[in-house]
């Protein structure tokens, strides 16, 4: 057996140190946190080792007082993408269940490894805060590129409710509606953008390569005695290629502008309102705002954060600038002491069907269950809406890339047939 010297960290964020028996490193670290303590830094007793931090808690030690050891900081971590996100709730949930403690629970996942930067950095400088005497909602806080709001007031309420496994799943389960609701309208998107992807390089490939072949046969025939299809394909060939800086940059220049324009709350507030009266699309638009809204209102408030908040973080996360107005200015009559259906109905933005359920909802006392039944409403909407706009876009752009296509082919062939009849 070797002595090893430790600084841990204590249960009340205090900075320890001392000496425990191992066989190894490994076993030393395995000593020290069964006294209930967070390695920070563990050295062979005999000095002959650099002292190095234990793994996941180099942030902390740079606090760490005496030892003459090294010392590391770096800056908060942010890498973790939703996917991610959605995997550490759920892992945090089934180790809680367990029975293992929230800094045990943390520590646990912060060892798993991971790059600098990567999720259990991020997962390891929550139970940094944590054992520095943070609140776990006060932690993630500290971390807005990752938990949102509404993740972090949920979380916040667990704690006062203690019932952080129920909250975890919830989220979990939130989290997963909201990513199941994305893909189904990114893979509607798909087949429309691959047929058009396909007209467009095939229209290019037609008047970058095929259309030279036949320019010895159009300069026969002569400008006047072309086919005005043949005219107007060749002026607007000669006019792209002597233009077509300028209609890139034209393309860059509007896709800024319109960027920039949907980045202020006058232009967000157009485009959204734009979006849910758009022929097609407005049913997909608004089956997803409004089955976010109704599941995102009923996790906040079935884990008891306060209606008002609840309100204002729906408002926040319901991801069209129009219903969010309108829960803003609901929420400003609920504050008055009127109901939650009253105020959404004066506004006209929500159908009356939402309307309806919510009034259900407020007479029995029961609203979670309600929003319930709205989410899983316009869930099925969105399904039936995304499958209507599939089948409609298909035809249309078929027939928008066959009409390109076909206009160009035509252009080629009349000119040809006018040289063919002049020969005979």
């Amino acid at each position: 057996m070797a002595q090893f010297s430790y600084q841990a960290k204590s249960r009340d964020g205090k900075t320890v140190s001392g000496t425990v028996d191992a066989a190894d490193r490994r076993g030393a670290l395995a000593a020290v946190s069964r006294l209930g303590l967070l390695p920070l830094r563990v050295e062979s007793g005999s000095g002959g080792a650099s002292a190095k931090p234990a793994k996941g808690g180099a942030r902390a030690a740079s606090g760490a007082k005496g030892g003459g050891g090294l010392s590391l900081s770096f800056s908060k971590p942010v890498g973790m993408d939703p996917r991610e996100r959605l995997l550490f709730t759920g892992e945090l949930a089934d180790l809680l269940d367990g029975g293992m403690t929230l800094g045990d629970a943390l520590n646990a996942l912060a060892r798993r490894g991971g790059g600098a930067g990567g999720p259990a950095a991020v997962v390891a400088a929550l139970r940094d805060d944590i054992v520095g005497g943070k609140s776990f909602s006060d932690a993630l806080a500290g971390y807005p590129k990752v938990f949102t709001p509404v993740y972090v007031n949920m979380v916040r309420a667990g704690e006062a409710s203690g019932a952080m496994v129920d909250v975890l799943r919830r989220l979990a389960a939130h989290d997963e509606r909201e990513r199941a609701m994305r893909s189904k309208i990114s893979s509607a998107m798909v087949y429309p953008i691959i047929v058009l992807c396909m007209g467009v390089g095939v229209a290019i490939f037609a008047m970058t390569y095929i259309l030279p072949k036949f320019k010895l046969v159009f300069d026969q025939i002569g400008p006047e005695g072309l086919p005005p299809a043949t005219k107007l394909l060749l002026g607007a060939n000669d006019w792209f290629k002597a233009w077509w800086p300028a209609v890139v940059l034209a393309i860059a220049g509007g896709v800024f502008a319109f960027r920039r324009w949907t980045a202020t709350k006058a232009g967000r507030l157009a485009w959204d309102g734009f979006k849910l009266r758009a022929p097609l699309v407005k049913g997909i638009v608004a089956s997803a705002v409004y089955a976010n809204f109704a599941s995102t209102l009923e996790s906040l408030l079935r884990n008891g954060v306060p209606i008002l908040r609840a309100l204002d973080l729906t408002s926040e996360t319901v991801g069209n600038e129009v219903v969010g107005a309108e829960l803003r200015k609901a929420r400003e009559r609920v504050t008055d002491g009127t109901t939650i259906s009253g105020p959404l109905e004066q506004g006209g933005v929500f159908p009356p069907m939402v309307i309806d359920l919510l009034a259900v909802g407020e007479r029995t006392g029961d609203m979670p269950s309600a929003l319930e039944h709205v989410a899983k409403r316009y869930e099925s909407q969105l399904e039936k809406n995304i499958l209507v706009f599939t089948t409609a876009l298909e035809p249309i752009m078929i027939f928008a890339v066959a009409a390109v296509v076909g206009f160009i082919a035509m252009a080629i062939m009349q000119a040809v047939l006018s040289v063919t009849s002049g020969i005979r």
